[in-house]
């Protein structure tokens, strides 16, 4: 178990991004871009299935297909390229500041 523990911290979280992009929002929400990722899964995806089925009235079902896979490729392109935003929210991570560690100090 310690092994696959090491593994993971050395794994590039730009890569894991960009593979959860799969469902787009996701990766931007691994890298802590709450606000992105929660317009991309919500609004984006539901602009995408909007554009695609519209166009495929003029492009005999082709846009079912292409405008899909280029939403995911933009949007996994976009989460690799964001700068990681991980331990940067003190009310995500309370347990892991200084004022945390002398609070803790105090109560033992």
């Amino acid at each position: 178990m310690k092994e696959l523990f090491d593994a993971w911290r050395d794994v590039d979280r730009n890569k894991v991004a960009a593979l959860l992009s799969v469902l787009p929002g996701l990766g931007h929400l691994y890298k802590h871009h709450y606000l992105d990722g929660l317009g991309i899964m919500i609004v984006g995806n539901a602009l995408m299935v909007f554009c695609a089925a519209w166009l495929s009235l003029a492009t005999l079902g082709l846009s079912l297909i292409v405008v899909p896979v280029l939403w995911v490729a933009g949007v996994a392109y976009s989460a690799y390229g964001a700068p990681d935003q991980h331990g940067t929210h003190p009310w995500l991570h309370v347990w892991e500041h200084k004022w945390a560690h002398a609070i803790r100090g105090k109560k033992r």
